[in-house]
């Protein structure tokens, strides 16, 4: 999200693992050769969290070398290329037009961005307390930043690192 674009949180919707379900399916048959998994990441797939209205989705590929292919199959389907970001590795892209719209993440096999995300996914569906305090933690900065979805994004960063690491840490024992 960029400078100027509003920041929208709606609450959660019911509806959005169907809808993750049915552009996993269309995914796995427009990438099938190149993906080794298709996950649903981000507020969307948190149950009871609010969330911007569009679904998020990590593509982890088979090899590096599938970015290239992928993502010209990408292309053909009208989606948005809207690059590296973070210099991750992880190549995201945009389909507006779908009910809800989509945003995709190319993500090499054993990609650290990846495996953060879904540390942290895991840890909030299992852990209604963190769930709730990432909530009001998200609300307050949605009307804070309302034209600044990069700063929106940045301030969140503490709180997701921070329930990273004590997801870690219990896993560990």
């Amino acid at each position: 999200m960029t400078k100027g674009t509003a920041v929208e949180l709606v609450p959660y919707d019911p509806g959005w693992p169907a809808a993750f379900q049915r552009i996993r399916g269309k995914l796995e048959r427009l990438l099938a050769p190149h993906v080794v998994t298709i996950e649903h990441i981000g507020s969307t797939s948190i149950p009871g969290l609010a969330a911007k209205p569009l679904v998020d989705i990590d593509i982890i590929l088979r090899h590096s070398d599938n970015v290239t292919p992928a993502t010209q199959r990408l292309l053909d389907q009208n989606y948005e290329p809207r690059g590296n970001r973070y210099d991750d590795d992880v190549w995201a892209f945009m389909l507006r037009g779908g009910t809800p719209p989509e945003r995709i993440y190319l993500c090499p096999p054993d990609n650290q961005t990846h495996q953060r995300r879904m540390i942290f996914r895991d840890h909030l569906r299992s852990h209604p307390d963190d769930m709730a305090a990432y909530s009001t933690l998200k609300q307050g900065l949605a009307e804070h930043y309302r034209h600044d979805g990069d700063r929106y994004t940045a301030e969140k960063r503490h709180f997701v690192d921070a329930i990273i690491e004590k997801a870690l840490r219990a896993s560990q024992g």
